[in-house]
């Protein structure tokens, strides 16, 4: 490793304009990165890790920032070191995507609607690299390849929308990768992912760390992601930083309070062995910790679908005709009990957020019955539907396309009691305040737009809004992987109080194990449309039976650095396509049971033997 840092921020001070007055984003910030090392920038929402990163390319102006004082000096190599601060648009423009990468936090926002995937991946590559069309496309075709996206040759010709969230990430990932920087700036990359594409997602960054000398700074809240990843990490809290030092010494000997008690909110797979359902944790006045069982007031089906089928046309030729289905859910059948929660756990693409909007009818399924408290769903017309939608509402993945880019969040949390005719107004402005003390963000927020918030505290208002009309089932895609450990334990303990208090039941859809074994009572564990594993929580997670689940179990990082995947240990298989001809007809699905209320899927599915 040479002795000249890469990139070293000197006492970085960020401030953005708002209509009450400066706010510091960033307020005295230094660290540097060397050739070949990668640091992890950890802390809560809106501690400052993304504000600092996006100084580094001189982002950060354009999201209403300004660098107020320090510098930032960035190591060209045979071009010096330059302060990237007072460079120029033209020497920026040159060193954006071609010597700093960017993997941004949410995919959606990062990628252009209006441009297919292929088009994306390949304009850095001829503006940078100097490639014809055809060699651009070829590397294109193998940096998706690199990324796990199966079919990459469709890929390159559809457009973001068309893709899962997963997969969005992904090629986000690809982009950055592709002029191969001297310095990738990673933000959240691996938040939208599942434990087996982000295992081999991380093991792809720290093998090209390792083959190009590429040094990496990783903005994170996922601890075992730090432990598996960091050489040096530092610790930020309210844009300072206030520890720094090696992974193994911040993880075995942190000294600063906050530090500990980010490690501590860490949820850990394995903590909620032995224990038949998810607990409560409320902090008492003496510094005791209660646990509370959330066990269901009521032995009721709220929520039972039966056989739900979700396929996409796939359009082809002049007249655009159907020329094949995408099989996005497959004859899944489940229960939710009243005042439970059943999680649905899978790959991205794996049809989990297919399956909660198809119960929603935000995707109008194939072939179905939804039955919700003794009503069948699907029988709805447009009025009955949007009453049933009172009781039923959804926390979207990506808040900040869930959310009205124009609309004060107040007015958004508002919006849903509006709708619906709730109260007078005084009465929706009380209940809005109350609602923002429940997420625990603070009211002075209710006059901001939701571009001036951190990605975790949109999700907050996104929860807010929800919660808004007290519904009975609550379908959660993905709706704690945005936030940090801290916040997301104070999140999922307040849809667990909710939970507790008014018989709540969810259908939680996620990636993270260590969350679902936290606040499932039942799991399904899906692949490929289907659901391959159900069960109560227990049964899976310390007798997990059908071969993905263990393979989907044992990708899981651990918050330990001494105890870091190496790639040998990923011994994923590629993802089969779930397209299939117009005329194919699927078998439908059979299980065993294995213990009471432990369903196994019969046969191989996806080349998984059940």
């Amino acid at each position: 490793m040479l002795d000249q840092p890469l990139a070293s921020l000197r006492q970085l001070r960020v401030e953005f304009q708002t209509k009450a007055g400066p706010v510091v984003g960033v307020e005295d910030v230094s660290f540097d990165v060397s050739p070949g090392e990668t640091v992890c920038i950890v802390g809560e929402s809106g501690s400052g890790k993304s504000v600092s990163s996006l100084s580094l390319m001189r982002l950060v102006e354009f999201g209403g920032g300004e660098i107020a004082g320090g510098e930032l000096l960035f190591n060209r190599g045979e071009g010096g070191v330059i302060d990237v601060a007072d460079a120029g648009d033209d020497i920026m423009r040159t060193i954006r995507g071609n010597e700093i990468g960017m993997i941004f936090q949410e995919p959606m926002t990062s990628l252009n609607p209006v441009f297919t995937v292929g088009r994306q991946l390949t304009e850095g590559l001829i503006v940078h690299k100097g490639m014809t069309k055809e060699q651009a496309t070829e590397r294109a075709l193998e940096l998706l390849r690199q990324v796990r996206i199966p079919e990459p040759e469709r890929r390159l010709k559809q457009y973001p929308h068309e893709l899962s969230g997963g997969m969005r990430q992904r090629v986000v990932i690809a982009m950055a990768l592709a002029c191969e920087p001297r310095l990738l700036i990673a933000d959240e990359p691996t938040t939208a992912l599942d434990v087996t594409i982000q295992a081999e997602i991380l093991a792809l960054i720290d093998r090209l760390k390792r083959e190009t000398g590429t040094a990496v700074l990783f903005i994170t809240h996922d601890m075992a992601v730090v432990a598996q990843m960091a050489d040096r990490v530092v610790v930020m809290f309210r844009g300072n930083k206030v520890e720094e030092g090696p992974v193994e010494q911040i993880f075995e000997n942190p000294t600063h309070d906050y530090t500990k008690a980010l490690l501590a909110a860490v949820p850990k797979l394995g903590e909620m062995r032995g224990k038949p359902a998810p607990e409560l944790m409320r902090l008492m006045g003496d510094g005791e910790i209660e646990a509370t069982q959330i066990l269901p007031k009521e032995d009721k089906v709220l929520l039972e679908v039966k056989h739900l089928t979700t396929r996409f046309p796939v359009k082809g030729g002049l007249m655009r005709r159907t020329v094949a289905n995408v099989h996005a859910v497959e004859d899944v059948s489940f229960q939710v009990k009243a005042g439970q929660t059943l999680s649905l756990v899978g790959e991205s693409g794996c049809g989990k957020s297919s399956c909660g909007r198809s119960v929603l009818r935000l995707v109008e399924p194939t072939s179905s019955e939804v039955w919700l408290d003794g009503k069948n769903v699907m029988d709805f017309g447009t009025q009955e539907l949007r009453a049933a939608r009172r009781d039923m509402q959804m926390i979207f993945q990506d808040p900040f396309a869930s959310l009205n880019p124009q609309m004060k969040l107040a007015d958004q949390v508002a919006e849903p009691l509006l709708n619906f005719g709730i109260g007078d107004a005084a009465e929706r402005h009380e209940k809005v305040r109350q609602l923002f003390d429940r997420v625990e963000l603070p009211r002075s927020f209710m006059h901001r737009y939701p571009h001036e918030l951190s990605g975790g505290q949109r999700q907050r208002i996104a929860i807010a809004r929800a919660l808004a009309l007290n519904p009975k089932l609550i379908i959660a895609d993905e709706a704690v992987s945005a936030l940090d450990v801290s916040v997301q334990a104070q999140v999922l303990n307040l849809l667990m109080e909710l939970q507790a208090e008014m018989g709540i039941s969810m259908l939680f859809i996620s990636h993270d194990m260590a969350v679902v074994e936290r606040v499932s009572h039942q799991v399904g564990v899906m692949y490929l449309g289907r659901i391959v594993e159900l069960g109560p929580r227990g049964s899976i997670f310390e007798d997990p039976r059908h071969a993905y689940t263990r393979q989907l179990l044992s990708a899981v990082p651990v918050a330990d650095p001494r105890q870091r995947k190496s790639e040998r240990d990923l011994n994923f298989k590629p993802i089969p396509s779930p397209i299939f001809p117009v005329d194919h007809r699927p078998e439908p699905s059979t299980y065993d049971e294995v213990a009471p209320g432990h369903f196994v899927l019969k046969g191989n599915w996806g080349g998984f033997e059940g």
